[in-house]
């Protein structure tokens, strides 16, 4: 089987580095087209031998992008196209349609109640998202909050099969070793409590709450921010006028997958961390709360499907945070008082394996392309 992937943009994000890490579990001969953006999730895909192509689109109305897109698919003779993110599944979907593509698979990796990556949804929004999604064979969630949100919206539950996002849980596994050398690279001092957010800097990631948090608690507990984002300066801004610059660290993008860049990865990072706080009141999946997870580190979220959609007994080190500042000062300080426990891995993390997640798209691919062949030809005409 060939397929290509089709999204739009290879910056350091989550759905960007869980397409690399995916396509490195598919035994599957994968192409990837990137709309936009070929950043540093585009280098990495490079190095591990797959063929990346920039179509250079300029902007969300570029429709001259249409026809080279569809003209790449049919020179690529793939067998299904597979869309990430929302404008490359407006446009993915069209093209591979026109195309002639037999199967068309859209994973939706960011609907939110009142957002879409990031972005406040709208009559439109839903409007374009629906009239495509028409086009496509399977939408996959990647849990089934998301494929509630997609039910609810009017995509008709036959289309939707969840398929989780996976994590490489041999990669995540705590480190006593990595943990000290990974802190002192850091400059934290010794005996340094760490609490640990990871995300994009954004509004939405509610990471101010982290911020502020911090000067309710003592002075040797330390905020580490992994990601960059367009909030990076306010959250900067905030820290220096609260009095805690000196405890917050900023790394910067940080790589979920080797990459070759400087400075430590997301693995060593989780492990350098003694608590994991996401207050970011609305997630699609709660990738790096998994990721926590696997690195056996206790966890505080306000918004986690992944933790939500399963037993409580799954994740006994997860807790639910809802409120600001106060509410997270509280509970890290909670977790503190009980002590450090084992770093152990718990069913949760074990149930999102990349091994696991790959396996499941792998029959979504087959019933697909199966059904394709043998109902629809493009644009939904009776095949004779």
């Amino acid at each position: 089987m060939r397929a290509l992937h089709i999204i739009t943009g290879l910056g350091v994000g989550g759905a960007e580095q869980q397409l690399r890490l995916l396509l490195r579990h598919l035994p599957v001969d994968c192409e990837v087209v990137t709309l936009t953006n070929p950043g540093a999730v585009a280098d990495g895909l490079a190095a591990d031998g797959v063929r990346v192509t920039h179509l250079g689109m300029g902007g969300n109305r570029d429709l001259a992008a249409l026809p080279r897109l569809v003209r790449l698919i049919r020179a690529g003779g793939y067998d299904l196209v597979h869309t990430h993110l929302y404008r490359a599944c407006v446009y993915g979907r069209l093209a591979a349609r026109v195309a002639g593509v037999r199967a068309v698979v859209a994973t939706e990796h960011s609907l939110g109640d009142s957002q879409m990556e990031g972005r406040r949804l709208t009559a439109g929004v839903r409007a374009l998202y629906l009239a495509s999604e028409r086009l496509g064979s399977t939408t996959v969630a990647v849990s089934p909050t998301v494929a509630d949100r997609l039910r609810r919206w009017g995509v008709p539950a036959p289309r939707i099969e969840v398929v989780p996002n996976g994590i490489d849980l041999e990669r995540f596994r705590f480190d006593e070793e990595r943990r000290g050398l990974t802190r002192r690279r850091l400059g934290l001092p010794e005996g340094a409590y760490v609490v640990g957010g990871i995300g994009r800097l954004t509004r939405g990631k509610r990471f101010d709450v982290l911020v502020r948090a911090l000067t309710r608690l003592p002075d040797d507990q330390w905020l580490l921010l992994v990601g960059g984002g367009p909030e990076e300066h306010v959250l900067r801004r905030t820290a220096h006028e609260l009095g805690v610059a000196d405890r917050v660290l900023f790394t910067g993008e940080r790589p979920y997958v080797p990459d070759g860049s400087p400075g430590p990865d997301l693995p060593s990072l989780t492990s350098a961390m003694d608590v994991f706080a996401s207050p970011s009141p609305e997630e699609a999946f709660g990738l790096a709360a998994v990721e926590a997870l696997a690195s056996g580190l206790p966890v505080l979220y306000a918004s986690c499907p992944a933790i939500e959609d399963l037993p409580p007994q799954a994740a006994a080190g997860a807790r639910r945070v809802p409120g600001g500042p106060d509410a997270y000062a509280r509970a890290i300080a909670e977790v503190r008082a009980a002590g450090p426990l084992p770093r152990t891995v718990p069913e949760a993390a074990h149930r999102y394996s990349i091994a696991r997640s790959a396996a499941r798209l792998m029959d979504v691919y087959a019933a697909a392309v199966f059904s394709s062949s043998t109902s629809l030809s493009p644009l939904g005409a009776s095949s004779s």
